[in-house]
């Protein structure tokens, strides 16, 4: 079978054939890595990619099909995982020096259970360090290229992901979303990319950046595939505190895009500051999901404006708590020929640690300390609270919210590097949703006259992916797919 064809057929697609032998999972992972050799170099969506470890667990698939034992129908299925989510014996980085050799001795629940079904996989993927940053730019290991631009960056934290699925060197991808960290570059890549409820995914063995925040979610080439993926590492954990036991109703099967009669909000506030362009299709999208049955209705998100500051006050806060753990004593790099405790820890620090994530770690400790706390943190806690309101007297009218994802296309690589500010506002669309722990999923409509991809974001109310995923997929059958010319 051509490589071409192998590469673009959906999780469903690839699982059929596997089924009825009409495919192998050899040949699977054989297309993904060729497309990877000839392309992953000039995108560095990679950190790890063990081929030979690939080919291998592709073969034991292949013989546990053909002995009647495959583990599940997706067995055999490659899939890329982001560098923050442990992987039993193979390094998982963070994208940081401070974690470059770092083999984890477990594997993560989420990553446990895509093993269980026979899920392979096929690579580690690059992101921002530590997973804080929107560009991918922020990473030990260099910056992730956009596939239909590479002057362009993919978005980030989870940009590798995104990347590597809209390149066609992953079928679907795991990624995490701590303020919009899969949706963002889900947008600026051109694939669909889901953020659970926030308990819907355990987060054991998911490195912390800010632990009332971060969420597993999926990649995929289109909806159906980003919602089973979803589905298959969904599930109450005894080991995350904070997971949630709840019926996982939005496998593929459940998605029809029946959207009659479904309420659906529309909050101008998102659309200040928005580009022309993404404003206006996704304006026609909407009017299309109307003449389809959808009662549109505008409403109201009046915090908005609050929702970056706030975010960066909690995550760094957070942030500067969960990463005191690198200390160059228990594990990851430790400062060479140095004696007395407090210059091993500042050193370990300063030399393993990035700039972004240094100065994430002293944003938190400030607004901890001391005098400061009122004055900031706790700020930060209320307004957090107002966010949260607004979302639930939002759903009070309504059954999902459509914005655009974010506020322009990619941008340049290097464009915003040397402005925090400009960058922090990137995410100034999706942050509320991981504020809320609500669900929220970027679903692509078309590119942009630059020939870039755009994206519209649906929010939902907790629990309830299955409502983001039907617009999701009606919004799907309303738009002409996109795909990067590599």
């Amino acid at each position: 079978m051509p490589e071409q064809n192998i590469l673009n057929y959906s999780l469903s697609e690839l699982s059929d054939m596997l089924e009825n032998k009409g495919i192998s999972a050899v040949e699977i992972s054989s297309a993904y890595l060729g497309m990877f050799r000839n392309h992953g170099g000039k995108i560095n969506c990679y950190i790890t990619v063990n081929e030979d470890m690939v080919i291998a667990d592709a073969r034991k698939s292949d013989e546990r099909r053909s002995a009647g034992n495959a583990l599940s129908r997706y067995d055999g299925i490659p899939i890329a995982v982001k560098d923050n989510i442990c992987t039993q014996g193979v390094r998982t980085t963070c994208a940081s020096r401070i974690l470059e050799n770092f083999i984890p001795p477990y594997d993560a629940t989420s990553y446990a259970k895509l093993k269980a079904a026979g899920f392979i996989l096929f690579g580690k993927t690059n992101m921002d360090e530590f997973a804080m940053g929107s560009s991918t730019e922020n990473s030990y290991f260099g910056v992730v290229k956009n596939p239909y631009n590479t002057g362009k960056v993919p978005g980030g934290s989870s940009g590798g992901s995104a990347a590597a699925v809209s390149a066609r060197m992953a079928p679907a991808a795991l990624g995490s979303d701590t303020g919009g960290s899969i949706r963002q570059p889900a947008a600026f890549c051109g694939v669909t990319g889901i953020k659970p409820t926030y308990g819907r995914v355990s987060r054991y063995g998911l490195v912390a950046f800010a632990s009332s925040l971060d969420q597993i979610g999926s990649f995929g080439k289109n909806v159906a595939d980003a919602a089973l993926l979803l589905s298959a590492v969904s599930g109450y954990d005894e080991k995350d505190s904070t997971s949630v036991d709840r019926e996982i109703d939005f496998a593929p099967e459940h998605i029809t895009g029946d959207i009659k009669g479904m309420k659906i909000g529309i909050p101008d506030e998102y659309f200040i500051g928005c580009s022309g362009e993404i404003t206006a299709k996704i304006g026609e999208k909407v009017e299309l999901l109307r003449k389809g049955g959808a009662d549109i209705r505008k409403i109201s998100l009046k915090y908005i404006d609050y929702a970056v500051p706030v975010y960066y006050l909690i995550a760094t806060a957070e942030a500067s708590s969960n990463l005191a753990r690198y200390d160059g004593v228990r594990y990851g790099y430790r400062s060479p020929g140095v004696s007395g405790i407090d210059t091993l820890y500042n050193r370990t620090r300063s030399e393993g640690f990035g700039k972004e994530v240094k100065r994430r770690i002293i944003l938190g400790t400030f607004s901890l300390s001391s005098g400061y706390y009122d004055a900031y943190y706790l700020k930060a806690l209320k307004g957090r609270t107002l966010i949260i309101e607004d979302f639930v007297n939002a759903f009070r009218e309504v059954d999902a919210i459509i914005t655009p994802t974010t506020t322009a296309t990619a941008f340049g690589i290097g464009e915003m590097s040397g402005n925090p500010l400009q960058m922090y506002m990137s995410d100034i669309l999706t942050i509320s949703a991981n504020l809320a722990g609500i669900p929220g999923i970027s679903v692509p409509i078309g590119l942009d006259s630059s020939g870039m991809p755009m994206g519209l974001q649906i929010m939902g109310n907790h629990f309830n992916e299955r409502a983001i995923l039907n617009v999701g997929s009606a919004v799907e059958k309303i738009c002409d797919p996109v795909k990067p010319e590599m």
